[in-house]
């Protein structure tokens, strides 16, 4: 079924901002990418010089020009949710306020995470070859689903795991959004359940048990006056941060809880691994029961590549670090130093207002051409 004024076919070579809006229009909320991920691989398959490779809802593409450095393009397909909220304008199909579509601000979910990201992927790919002329560097585009889901599902896990072989490079660029500036490395994440156990009574007679909410409050205490670490990894300021997140516990308004669950996410910075955050955390919560639920390895920020150094140098701006978890993580982990640069502003991801200037989308294209030439 063709979502809400999905265009049939993407044009890959119509302004990159009116592509992001093309890209919007088509609904891909996470496991619902399939036809988003088929008007990719059509556009793609019209460019000779690219070899594609289709593994579910993702797609590889890569030049093989025999140059002496690779380098990988990577943004994943898919967002979160559409808004609940009457009346929001970061839902779709795509809104241009100014009535002139490519002219100022462009709303729609995904425009900042990451549907301008994608569009200058496939802006570049469609325009490498242009009049004769080749990049000075093998490219390896990368379009994945399933990102903003539990890492089991992710779509990229999925192409390390089948296709590995052709995810090898001496460079990779997430188009994550960043406001065009690099982001070296991202932190980690580890999420725990920290369980406190009572007795269960009838709340008339509470003291015929024992209430496993009441016995949470120390946990809560820790968590509040734990001060967050800012820790330098290869000259980047990684600012942690470690917090309960949702809390569970109770049956009935007449019983006392015998069982309350305490969700914590822990960002800590990539000089750790997810070992050394969990024995920090279990450290912090000494006396309870604390499990690790979900983790994710963060990543050296890598700057000191001759490739990243390169790339730093073509954008012209000091590079920060990535507080939150990207998929550079997986690239840090194939050997291939990784950074995140794109169009948007991060804190706009997910919001019911999620926009981009049409021109940082130009901006990154620009930036990203100029680069590979």
């Amino acid at each position: 079924m063709t979502a809400l004024n999905a265009p049939a076919r993407l044009d890959l070579r119509q302004d990159v901002a009116l592509l992001t809006a093309a890209l919007i229009d088509v609904n891909s909320v996470s496991g619902n990418e399939t036809e988003l991920a088929d008007a990719v691989e059509q556009a793609l398959r019209t460019i000779p010089q690219l070899e594609l490779v289709r593994d579910g809802d993702s797609i590889i593409a890569r030049t093989n020009l025999g140059r002496a450095e690779r380098v990988i393009l990577a943004g994943h397909l898919d967002t979160v949710p559409l808004p609940t909220t009457e009346g929001s304008l970061g839902t779709v199909p795509s809104y241009w306020p100014s009535g002139a579509p490519g002219v100022g601000v462009l709303y729609g979910r995904g425009a900042t995470d990451m549907k301008g990201g994608v569009a200058v992927q496939l802006a570049l790919a469609a325009t490498l070859f242009d009049g004769g002329a080749e990049p000075g560097k093998d490219v390896t585009f990368v379009f994945y689903d399933h990102e903003e889901v539990e890492a089991v599902k992710s779509g990229l896990g999925r192409l390390v795991r089948n296709h590995g072989e052709l995810l090898g490079g001496d460079f990779a660029i997430l188009l994550e959004p960043t406001d065009g500036t690099v982001e070296g490395g991202c932190n980690g994440t580890s999420r725990f359940e920290a369980t406190t156990r009572g007795e269960a009574a009838h709340s008339a007679r509470a003291w015929m048990g024992s209430n496993a909410i009441h016995a949470a409050a120390p946990i809560l205490a820790r968590l509040a006056e734990y001060e967050p670490r800012s820790i330098n990894v290869d000259g980047l300021d990684y600012r942690e941060s470690l917090n309960a997140v949702k809390i569970n516990g109770g049956t009935a308004g007449n019983v006392i809880p015998d069982r309350c669950i305490v969700e914590i996410n822990y960002r800590f910075a990539p000089d750790k691994t997810p070992e050394q955050a969990e024995e920090h955390v279990r450290e912090l919560l000494a006396g309870f029961d604390v499990v690790r639920t979900d983790s994710a390895a963060g990543a050296r920020p890598g700057l000191n590549h001759p490739a990243a150094a390169s790339f730093v140098a073509a954008v012209g701006a000091e590079p920060k670090p990535k507080y939150g978890w990207t998929d550079v993580a997986r690239f840090s982990e194939l050997g291939v130093p990784a950074v995140n640069f794109g169009p948007g502003d991060a804190l706009l991801a997910h919001k019911d207002n999620e926009h981009v200037e049409a021109d940082a989308i130009r901006e990154c294209l620009r930036v990203l051409r100029s680069w590979l030439a």
